[in-house]
């Protein structure tokens, strides 16, 4: 198992917009293969910065995904009308026998 944290920072007033497509992404990561689970965070602080901190079961798993063409609509239409910077994608790690630490530390099963 594998944890990625994409961060997004998004032009003012379009947070919402924002969240509406990633349901639709949502919708396309969970039909690809690999795909474990996703979640959408807010930094209460700076609300137009988001994290989505997806699981797969590994690393080449969310690289088709991500170079998938329609991931790469979606990044395109991104550009243009959304985000208002280049995406950052961290690796957090792969879950391994004795390697507690590989996990992301946002507790997916309690979304604030």
């Amino acid at each position: 198992m594998i944890t990625i944290g994409m961060n997004y920072d998004v032009r003012e007033g379009k947070g919402q917009q924002f969240e509406s497509v990633f349901k639709s992404v949502l919708e396309l990561m969970e039909g690809m293969e690999g795909h474990k689970t996703s979640a959408l965070y807010t930094n209460v602080y700076q609300p137009n910065s988001y994290l989505i901190v997806s699981e797969w079961t590994d690393e080449t798993a969310f690289r088709t995904f991500t170079t998938s063409e329609k991931f790469g609509k979606v990044v395109d239409w991104g550009k243009d009308q959304i985000l208002a910077s280049r995406p950052r994608h961290e690796v957090y790690g792969q879950d391994e026998p004795g390697n507690a630490a590989a996990r992301c530390p946002v507790d997916h099963g309690s979304p604030v």
